[in-house]
């Protein structure tokens, strides 16, 4: 069975919106390197309709232009790229098709049909959460920006717990943070009665024996 992964810009208050205005600053060789082997790895882009918009409005001309990011701009542009949207869409962009069907249906019978390659996502947080929830997503990579936006679109809504198990870690120089998560298969159990074991004793604060002891 095909993996799906989903990478996203992530502010540290959990803002994903409009990620242009924030976090350019931080992108350097060591975010290239995710953000290019989260994509690179895949032969299928599963996208929004919304961010499909936006990639197919700057990509192509990126091609076009050979500059720096050209070699991205072509490998998104060979990439088969299937969108999500309850609008019937016309293509400019080369091999782009829109999704038929139920969500999560076509998401099952496409991550069923034969190859080696990935399925990636990039943005597109209402389908994310989607497929969060139904247990089809593998990979969720969030690169997490040591800055508070404090306003617009945050990857979760309100709803039922969705349980998630840590794959990696790895902090870059500007402060970011790539965190890799799984799906995990039940929700944490446990309350204060279990966490208080694991603070420090009495002896361990004060450096010495517990005053009790002292007497």
């Amino acid at each position: 069975m095909r993996k799906i992964t989903a990478g996203l810009f992530i502010s540290l208050d959990g803002v994903i919106g409009e990620p242009q205005d924030w976090h350019f600053p931080y992108f350097n060789d060591e975010m290239g390197a995710a953000v290019g082997a989260q994509l690179g790895s895949a032969d299928t882009l599963l996208l929004g309709r919304a961010t499909y918009d936006s990639f197919a409005g700057a990509w192509p001309e990126r091609e076009a232009a050979g500059e720096e990011d050209a070699a991205m701009a072509k490998s998104l542009g060979d990439a088969r790229k299937i969108v999500v949207s309850h609008q019937d869409l016309t293509f400019t962009w080369r091999n782009s098709e829109q999704l038929q069907g139920d969500l999560i249906e076509a998401v099952t019978a496409l991550k069923q049909e034969p190859g080696d390659t990935d399925i990636a996502m990039s943005g597109s947080p209402s389908i994310v959460r989607q497929l969060l929830a139904a247990g089809l997503l593998d990979e969720l990579h969030l690169l997490v920006h040591p800055i508070a936006v404090r306003h617009g679109l945050r990857l979760f809504d309100e709803g039922a717990e969705i349980p998630l198990r840590l794959i990696s870690a790895q902090p870059f120089t500007t402060g970011v943070v790539h965190l890799i998560y799984g799906p995990a298969e039940t929700t944490a159990e446990g309350g204060y009665d279990e966490a208080k074991t694991h603070l420090p004793q009495a002896d361990q604060l004060t450096g010495g024996p517990a005053a009790d002891d002292r007497k």
